[in-house]
């Protein structure tokens, strides 16, 4: 795809599994099986693993290669779920079935579970291969967690996770390529190309698919929003965000430098300093208006109806304008 994330992964061969022992039958979510993803949990196969990547240059992300069928590894799972929904969307727990998904481990040479890794910026850190011990275990969620976090800040990967379906969502991100509202919507059956593409990673082609549904139907507002959305990712899921804002600082007059730095604030959910940021622009650069103003109305269908910060930002464009 274009503009993808190269983290130095490749997804070509195979991992041998046959010596994974202590399976159940269960599945995950069952009684007596392994704990259901949520919140700030996600489930990760081959298809949607670039996706996920990318998604580490906003937030970053633990990695846990598990085999949701052995018992052995559901205190573990459920311990490293708790630690990272404690942590209010600084981080996002992403599980990937190693069994299911073989290549991953492949890409990870990770030749059995359990495994863990940070993902910062698409760059795997490996945390632990194998069973770990209760000390481990509490030093990985004590310390290495943190760590985790502290580093994706200064690595100016500062971004919330987005919520998965269920719980209380208190991030008001508008960009979050699976927010809460999108994963408890069913899709509807004209989307279901374009919601495959950006599951995928694909956001332009995802992008170019909800596009001809709004030209079909501008009455379609989950489409415009997850246009939106998809536009935004295409445009900048990759920019590297250190160099946006070294670029933005340093070129404080150049319109280009200033609209970059606005997206990063959008895919990282910081809806206000996007706005204002742009806003704040377009008040001492009139003669980029038009841009401005066409960039902001593009950020708006991402952002509730009655949201007051679209409000407040309509009101003081018309007022820059006239």
């Amino acid at each position: 795809m274009a503009d993808a994330i190269n983290p130095g992964i490749s997804l070509a061969g195979a991992v041998d599994l046959s010596s994974l022992k202590h399976k159940v039958e269960a599945q995950p979510g069952q009684a007596g099986g392994a704990p259901s993803a949520g919140k700030y949990v996600i489930d990760t196969t081959e298809s949607s693993f670039q996706a996920m990547v990318e998604t580490s240059t906003t937030f970053p992300v633990l990695v846990f290669l598990w085999i949701p069928t052995d018992d052995r590894l559901f205190p573990l799972a459920t311990k490293l779920a708790d630690a990272v929904n404690a942590q209010e969307g600084k981080i996002q727990l992403s599980r990937i079935d190693i069994a299911a998904n073989p290549s991953i481990a492949q890409a990870l040479r990770v030749k059995g579970a359990p495994a863990l890794f940070g993902l910062v910026g698409g760059r795997p850190m490996p945390i632990f291969q194998g069973l770990p011990s209760d000390e481990e275990i509490s030093e990985v969620i004590d310390k290495l967690i943190p760590q985790v976090i502290a580093l994706a800040q200064q690595s100016g990967v500062t971004g919330s996770a987005p919520l998965a379906s269920g719980g209380d969502d208190s991030n008001d991100g508008a960009a979050d390529a699976d927010s809460d509202s999108a994963a408890a919507e069913q899709v509807p059956p004209a989307h279901a190309q374009a919601h495959a593409l950006a599951a995928q990673g694909d956001f332009a082609g995802a992008a170019a698919e909800y596009k001809k549904i709004v030209e079909k139907d501008a009455t379609d507002a989950i489409a415009q929003r997850e246009y939106a959305k998809a536009s935004l990712l295409a445009r900048s899921g990759s920019t590297d965000v250190r160099e946006a804002r070294a670029a933005a600082a340093e070129r404080p007059d150049d319109l280009e430098a200033q609209l970059a730095v606005a997206d990063v604030d959008m895919i990282g959910g910081q809806v206000e300093d996007a706005f204002a940021r742009l806003l704040d622009f377009a008040g001492t650069h009139r003669a980029d208006m038009d841009a401005v103003r066409e960039r902001l109305v593009s950020y708006f269908p991402m952002c509730p109806a009655d949201d007051a910060r679209v409000k407040r930002a309509r009101r003081r464009i018309a007022t820059l304008m006239y």
